[in-house]
């Protein structure tokens, strides 16, 4: 049947530059409307959708074999391209000013009713979605946002070939490592009793690379973490992996920089200023509670602590008598937007990001409104209100915490809340922003030890080596983060190329030499083959995927996602095996 029909045409470019001629389509019936004496089909395809009438008086065949289609029909059509009536002209369109007369029609395979309609804007629980994929994907926005991704990948492509970067693949199947998420293990039957895992990233293979003198690699590859998920997680991802060798923190940005200006106007034709704004981790963090801040509004945090101190407040003074921290936000003319209601509100709000309390006071017309004002001389509180930089119509709020992130960290959630609420987010922006000179280490009170705050082979900052004994806490890292509106979307340092340092490294991370050796012994002697100062990052292709698009989830921007479970509902995985296949692999189930 197929051999006798062969496709001309996708439906969704045809115009009025193919009157006249005669074509045949392929594809989905979007809907069938029969109106007696004609019936109409829009024909859907990855292109778009094209409308087919079906004439008795043009061919009685054809009309009769569209009696027979339903929606999702998969059919054959041929016909000639005509022009449609100008009252029926449908601007909204390509195809809008033409229509297909058929004279041919083949069924190529029968549908059954799908359990949701294949058109945008539906609403139905996305886990129905998620079971039924393969009809969810056939959706305009899904198949956009799934070229879109395609696109994406291509610019990646093309600006790296044209800067001498390689494309290079690494091992799915590597060694687990401790200082990172949790690993996928697997099995391996040839050498019973131990385990292969899957990559958190190509983090000691691109480094190896290195050492290698490949010089220039990169990868869009695979990742599993066995972390718990969010709307913008997975356990396997996308990342695309970059790496340089002879650089140092401003080579990387620089090229990082050219590489997303590229890519945005490839992909969304929209011009990108670099170089990006650049700010150190401890002024994002005391300005905006966030190693990601959102920088499209404003409402940056203000330090009181030293005002807090002098205050009979005593939430506010014994938070700075035990070193925490004291900080503000001012909402600019928002005293008469919030009642006391939605003050307290605003109060719980920042209880559920993990402040004890939220303070407050409103500055109006008629002067100062605040529980706390009676506990500030008149001195003080114009001190706090200078500060603040406050007027007439402000409302100030306030959180106090021993523990100076948290006090920080709490804030800075609820500074993204009220940018919401109050809709201060310009949503059309796109705001990127580096983050640097990252703490190469922070204190684990579980494990009672420092962790690197990205990974163990991040590179110190010179200045800073001869403290990473000593004093730790002051250890700068040649790190960097690529934020877009709020989101870290790639992240990336100059790494550790000597054998020495990254012994003293693993050293204070609470590795025994031997237990370097043992868990990367591999990657240190490389190292003592002459190794180049190397540096790069790795973006979540899948998260910068979904902000380039204003995407809610990332899941609507990967063809086959988990759940929040990490489960896949189409295919019902994970599910259990056979017992054979777990003897083969010496492996027993203890219920």
């Amino acid at each position: 049947m197929l051999e006798k029909m062969k496709r001309t045409h996708q439906c969704g470019v045809l115009t009025r530059e193919n009157l006249g001629q005669e074509i045949t389509l392929m594809g989905w019936v979007q809907t069938r409307r029969d109106h007696g004496g004609l019936i109409f089909v829009d024909l859907r395809d990855r292109s778009g959708i094209v409308q087919v009438v079906f004439n008795p008086e043009y061919n009685r065949e054809a009309f009769e074999a569209a009696k027979e289609i339903k929606n999702e029909y998969v059919i054959a059509v041929k016909g000639k391209v005509n022009e449609r009536p100008k009252e029926n002209v449908n601007p909204k369109i390509k195809t809008g000013e033409i229509e297909v007369y058929a004279d041919r029609l083949e069924i190529l395979n029968p549908s059954k009713t799908p359990p949701f309609p294949i058109e945008d804007d539906i609403r139905v629980d996305e886990s129905l979605r998620l079971k039924y994929r393969y009809l969810d994907l056939r959706r305009p926005t899904m198949l956009r946002n799934i070229a879109f991704r395609h696109e994406v990948k291509k610019a990646i492509r093309e600006f790296l070939d044209n800067n001498g970067f390689l494309e290079v693949e690494t091992p799915m199947l590597t060694r687990s490592t401790p200082e990172g998420a949790r690993d996928f293990l697997v099995p391996s039957r040839l050498n019973p009793g131990t385990f292969y895992a899957l990559p958190q990233s190509p983090q000691l293979f691109k480094q190896i690379l290195m050492v290698a003198g490949i010089e220039k690699y990169y990868q869009i590859c695979r990742c599993f973490r066995d972390e718990d998920l969010r709307a913008d997680r997975q356990p396997e991802f996308t990342q695309l992996d970059i790496e340089m060798s002879f650089v140092d923190v401003d080579d990387v940005i620089a090229l990082n920089e050219k590489l997303v200006k590229h890519v945005v106007e490839k992909t969304l034709g929209i011009s990108v200023e670099i170089p990006f704004k650049r700010m150190a981790y401890k002024d994002a963090m005391e300005l905006y509670g966030t190693d990601k801040p959102d920088t499209r509004f404003g409402l940056e945090m203000v330090e009181v602590t030293d005002i807090a101190l002098k205050s009979e407040f005593k939430v506010f003074s014994e938070a700075a008598k035990a070193g925490g921290k004291v900080k503000g936000i001012n909402v600019k003319k928002a005293a008469d937007l919030f009642s006391r209601r939605q003050i307290d509100e605003l109060v719980e709000k920042a209880k559920e990001f993990g402040a004890k309390g939220l303070a407050w006071i409103v500055y109006s017309s008629e002067g100062i409104k605040s529980p706390i004002a009676k506990f500030f001389s008149e001195e003080l509180l114009n001190e706090l209100l200078k500060r603040m930089n406050a007027e007439p119509g402000d409302l100030l709020l306030f959180v106090a915490d021993a523990d100076p992130k948290l006090a920080l960290t709490s804030l800075g959630q609820l500074r993204l809340h009220l940018g919401k609420q109050l809709n201060l987010i310009d949503e059309g922006a796109l705001n990127f922003l580096w983050v640097v000179e990252f703490p190469l280490l922070e204190w684990d009170e579980e494990e009672n030890r420092y962790v690197a705050m990205h990974h163990p082979f991040t590179s110190p900052m010179d200045e800073d080596l001869d403290f990473l004994e000593t004093d730790p806490s002051r250890v700068r890292a040649k790190a960097y983060d690529l934020v877009l509106n709020g989101t870290e979307v790639g992240g990336g340092s100059i790494r550790i190329h000597r054998t020495d340092v990254q012994e003293r490294m693993f050293k204070v991370l609470g590795f025994t030499k031997e237990r370097a050796w043992e868990n990367f012994g591999f990657l240190l002697k490389a190292f003592e083959y002459g190794t180049p100062p190397h540096g790069g990052i790795a973006y979540g292709l899948d998260r910068l995927v979904m902000l380039l698009l204003g995407l809610n989830s990332i899941r609507d921007c990967i063809a086959f996602p988990k759940t929040q479970n990490a489960a896949c509902l189409m295919t019902e995985a994970p599910a259990p095996v056979e017992p054979k296949q777990l003897k083969e692999l010496h492996i027993q189930i203890n219920n």
